[in-house]
């Protein structure tokens, strides 16, 4: 398929569908960076290998793999002209990423209690990379939670229909490669001790 063919709103959509796909590759990169980083610390002297991950952290991949569907959920619904469906599903996806987040700050407070740090004397580097990869995770969680406020007010405003989709779109595909990212990351954690 020659690229530079097609009407101006094509070309409109292929593009960002583009500036998308980059933004996700270049965090693929960032997050690869950072698991390659804890592999290689784990061969360390000082490498704690006997921490488990908070149950929090358990509960809140659910809650995101929830989400995930929801929001299919609630393209199913536009595309089937059910736009009060669609408005509810987006508002359940955003309480769920809500609470997400909210399980993902508790499960700091669980590994603190545990006496685990970020940063300190009694700070270690394994759980430093768990810190910082959960919280970096969380910021991206952050924008694909101002997206999909976007998407909603849109919505809202009846913006989306069975062929105009695209917001809709645009919005899923980086929440669900942030559902993806956040199970790779948790299965990572879990099995590379």
């Amino acid at each position: 398929m020659d690229l530079t063919q097609g009407t101006a709103q094509e070309k409109n959509k292929r593009a960002k569908k583009m500036m998308l796909w980059f933004g996700i590759v270049s965090l693929i990169m960032g997050f690869a960076g950072w698991t390659s980083a804890y592999i290689v610390s784990s061969k360390r002297e000082d490498w704690l290998d006997n921490i488990q991950l908070p149950q929090a952290f358990y509960i809140s991949t659910a809650l995101i793999i929830l989400s995930s569907l929801t929001y299919i959920l609630a393209k199913k619904a536009i595309k089937e002209n059910n736009q009060k469906l669609a408005t509810i599903w987006l508002f359940g996806t955003l309480g769920l990423g809500i609470a997400f987040i909210i399980l993902q700050f508790i499960g700091f407070s669980q590994m603190l209690e545990s006496g685990y740090y970020f940063t300190g004397p009694t700070s270690n580097i394994k759980m430093s990379y768990i810190f910082l990869i959960a919280f970096v995770h969380i910021m991206h969680v952050v924008a694909g939670l101002i997206s999909l406020i976007v998407v909603l007010v849109q919505q809202l405003r009846g913006k989306y229909t069975a062929i105009n989709l695209l917001g809709l779109e645009l919005g899923a595909t980086f929440w669900h490669f942030l559902d993806i990212l956040w199970v790779y990351l948790i299965v990572f954690m879990f099995f590379v001790k």
